[in-house]
């Protein structure tokens, strides 16, 4: 079970190192673009296979990945979208929105119909998750993460 998981961490990590090169993310900061989707999806995968409730994993997971993006970029001194964009990379519902597509194009209505509701409810756990880790305002994590001058 555990080896299961550390595959689908490393998979992910090296899938989204991948997107952020093609994203053209800094050289240097490709291995916390990696390490990003690999946090948000293997979340996601723990919930969803655990708990049976893949809505709830890809709240979590996208949840967990802002966080940790925008704690990199006060750490790392750059935009969050830097990490987000790239490490939402193993949560967008890519198959779902293909065989949406397919069968309405294939005219194939109920099928379409189940796809669709399925890719936006994705979607929608997706853009939750990430307004839920923006609440919090971004001089909090400066503040955590600025470095601390002291008079001696």
């Amino acid at each position: 079970m555990y080896t299961e998981y550390i595959t689908q961490f490393v998979v992910a990590m090296i899938a989204t190192f991948a997107f952020a090169i093609v994203f053209n993310a800094p050289k240097t900061e490709l291995f916390f673009c990696g390490l990003s989707g690999a946090i948000g999806w293997i979340f996601y995968s723990i919930i969803a296979s655990n708990l049976g409730a893949p809505t709830l994993g890809n709240i979590v997971g996208s949840l967990l990945l802002t966080m940790f993006s925008r704690t990199l970029a006060a750490k790392r001194k750059n935009p969050v979208t830097v990490y987000l964009i790239s490490g939402i990379f193993p949560l967008v519902p890519g198959a779902g929105i293909y065989y949406t597509s397919y069968y309405l194009i294939m005219n194939d209505m109920t099928t379409f119909s189940s796809y669709g509701l399925s890719t936006i409810k994705t979607a929608g756990a997706i853009v939750m998750g990430i307004i839920f880790g923006m609440v919090f305002p971004q001089s909090w994590f400066n503040k955590a993460f600025a470095p601390s001058y002291h008079k001696s």
